[in-house]
């Protein structure tokens, strides 16, 4: 989501460090875990968008029977940039210009620019490193869309100069490629692996607009004005239990910043512990989470979209609670080796947002949007 991410990143990996003893009755058991590829690092970055929804996209492709690909998250990358740069411009500056997006601008990008494998586009051009860093280029892409509203430099001569510094830094787009012992261009290669994005669907569950309507999130990373369905919380939650039950998966967007949320623990609950270290000491009885109390979160800014990442499965701990089982993208780190489990509670009132493929929504609920 947003390129501060890292730096929460950061901060979370330095509490390794510190002594944290977790409760036994923390122990989760997966009763759902749906196929995903395995655990990738985003590096330093804050392109989370790509990672999560481009997992999502290849449990996709392996649930419609096209086997198991490992696709470019970088290619959709390199794309959104281009479409950030001319949004903000266009916009006279008055637009957020960053590495962060959402997961329909992945959907956009792979309807205007198809599909490519990691094998083909890497993002990387340093032979010596394997990590994606983008501090660099994120602070010569900023400065160069700022000249360019300062001094109104719309020409054909400059979007040559900001593409060929993302060539320089994540390399150039193909045309065509050879994979599998095929040639395809990237939009043949997405028709082959049966990803239409006409079928996928976002929603959210907020109070200042009516349910059942759609509308613009106001959210910052939302550059490109996408369109949300809303629906109940209560709903918001029955889809995902609906669509994990029928083998679907789903694309999250939420925050992480919480006390409660430890990459190294592999947890993530609502408390009101001020210490981070001891969160998961002793075990703690959530808030009921309300519609209200959920959009109070949101509009004094405690709710966030600060990360995307992969919902696979739901497990159980030794209480009997739920968790939803969620794939991050910040590497095999952590007790749950790169996944986390939130909490039901957590779910409700963290999520902005989920992406999903619109038959994994229950038909009582589709009907109504």
């Amino acid at each position: 989501m947003k390129s501060i991410l890292f730096i929460n990143f950061v901060f979370l990996s330095l509490l390794v460090g510190h002594a944290q003893e977790i409760h036994p009755d923390y122990t989760i058991t997966d009763e759902t875990s749906l196929q995903c590829t395995p655990v990738i690092s985003q590096g330093k970055t804050g392109t989370c968008w790509s990672f999560s929804t481009t997992s999502f996209i290849e449990s996709e492709i392996a649930r419609l029977g096209h086997g198991i690909h490992n696709l470019s998250e970088l290619y959709q990358v390199r794309n959104i940039y281009t479409k950030k740069a001319r949004n903000y411009i266009l916009r006279q500056g008055k637009a957020q210009f960053s590495q962060g997006a959402l997961a329909h601008d992945m959907m956009n990008s792979i309807r205007d620019h198809g599909i490519v494998p990691n094998e083909v586009y890497t993002g990387l051009t340093d032979e010596n490193t394997d990590r994606h860093d983008h501090s660099d280029l994120i602070k010569l892409l900023t400065n160069m869309v700022d000249d360019a509203v300062e001094h109104k430099i719309l020409s054909q001569k400059w979007w040559k100069s900001y593409e060929a510094m993302l060539d320089i830094y994540i390399g150039e787009r193909p045309t065509s490629f050879s994979y599998n012992n095929k040639t395809y261009t990237p939009n043949e290669l997405t028709k082959e692996l049966g990803i239409d994005v006409k079928n996928y669907v976002t929603l959210t569950s907020f109070t200042h607009h009516p349910m059942y309507s759609n509308f613009i999130l106001e959210i910052p990373d939302n550059f490109s004005n996408g369109v949300y369905y809303n629906i109940p919380l209560d709903e918001l939650q029955n889809v995902v239990d609906y669509a994990l039950k029928e083998g679907y998966t789903v694309a999250w967007d939420g925050d992480v910043s919480e006390v409660g949320f430890s990459q190294k623990s592999g947890l993530a609950i609502l408390t009101n512990n001020k210490k981070r270290e001891t969160v998961f000491e002793t075990y703690e009885e959530e808030e009921k989470v309300t519609p209200e109390s959920r959009q109070k979160e949101f509009e004094n800014y405690n709710t966030t979209d600060d990360h995307l990442m992969h919902l696979v499965g739901k497990g159980i701990d030794k209480k009997g609670n739920s968790y939803y089982k969620i794939k991050n993208s910040w590497g095999i780190k952590g007790a749950q080796k790169g996944y986390i489990y939130i909490s039901e509670a957590y779910f409700r009132m963290k999520t902005v947002s989920i992406l999903l493929h619109k038959d994994g929504i229950p038909r009582k609920i589709k009907e109504k949007i």
